[in-house]
């Protein structure tokens, strides 16, 4: 007999369940998967060496938030406005949100969103991507939420920031999986990154923002991006210690959490924000991600 895969969903919820059901020890480090490491947000600070970012931006400081998957449950948006502050203190030049505003009806927690995402500050503003809760859930509304919130929007967009004459490119990739039950074919994406590519000089540094990490076998290959930021995988939200994540989520599986080095590209996986249900994390602390870009040494 045939069976559907398992998702992540469900095997977190498996998961979950068997710790409660098991009791004693067990009950307790259902307590802290559930109640305290998923508020316990790291600040991680990451070093991106990029070989053809210009000297005027060295330094440059991007903040990275990823997977809120704001529900009114677990994500409310009063802890949205405190990871904003938390944003904020990190004094970003640039903030990049790579996907998943929300689990599902955006309709229902957009306002709550649009609320408090339009609290970032950064001098050079905010982008972002959309990720396949996005668009399962109704793409049309989720980029309304973005509007909202003053983020630009980088759909198989760029945005060219300067310092004097000196170019930094920011590209951004709509969602690669926008359809749940649909095949997607990663090395079909190529022409999309030609077409972003093609808008800027090879000799000029430019990151790629995708919710999915996996396509960065794909952007290295062009020999064009720098480097690709990407959420997606939560680093699988629950992690044990000596073997890794026990379940990731198709297109998250490659790259799922950290820094990877992909031919001559840099490729980060942040491990979002927030959760999907059962709203557990273990071993796997939700992440701000803090990027400082430096060029030749």
């Amino acid at each position: 007999m045939n069976q559907r895969p398992l998702s992540r969903r469900s095997f977190l919820r498996i998961v979950a369940g068997s710790a409660a059901a098991s009791g004693g020890g067990t009950l307790g480090t259902f307590f802290y998967a559930r109640e305290i490491e998923p508020a316990w947000v790291e600040v991680a600070p990451v070093a991106l060496r990029l070989p053809r970012l210009p000297g005027a931006f060295d330094g440059y400081r991007i903040v990275q938030i990823t997977d809120l998957h704001a529900d009114g449950a677990w994500m409310t948006e009063a802890r949205m406005e405190d990871l904003v502050r938390l944003v904020n203190a990190q004094k970003p030049d640039l903030i990049v949100v790579t996907g998943d505003f929300t689990s599902e009806y955006p309709e229902q927690f957009g306002e709550g969103v649009s609320r408090a995402l339009g609290g970032l500050e950064a001098p050079d503003g905010v982008v972002g991507v959309l990720g396949n809760h996005d668009h399962w859930s109704d793409a049309a509304t989720s980029r309304q939420i973005l509007a909202a919130s003053g983020i630009r929007e980088l759909n198989d967009d760029l945005l060219t920031l300067r310092r004097g004459d000196s170019p930094l490119h920011i590209a951004g990739l709509d969602d690669l999986w926008p359809i749940a039950e649909a095949s997607v074919s990663l090395t079909e994406q190529r022409p999309r990154l030609d077409r972003l590519a093609a808008r800027f000089g090879s000799d000029e540094a430019a990151i790629l923002l995708v919710h999915e990490p996996d396509l960065a076998d794909v952007s290295a290959a062009t020999g064009r991006f720098d480097a690709q930021l990407s959420g997606h995988s939560h680093g699988g939200q629950v992690r044990v210690p000596f073997y890794g994540p026990l379940v990731l989520p198709f297109l998250g599986r490659k790259y799922p959490a950290g820094l990877y080095r992909v031919g001559s590209m840099l490729q980060y996986t942040g491990r979002g924000l927030g959760v999907v249900g059962p709203q557990v994390r273990f071993n796997c602390r939700p992440e701000l991600t803090v990027f400082t870009l430096s060029g030749e040494a």
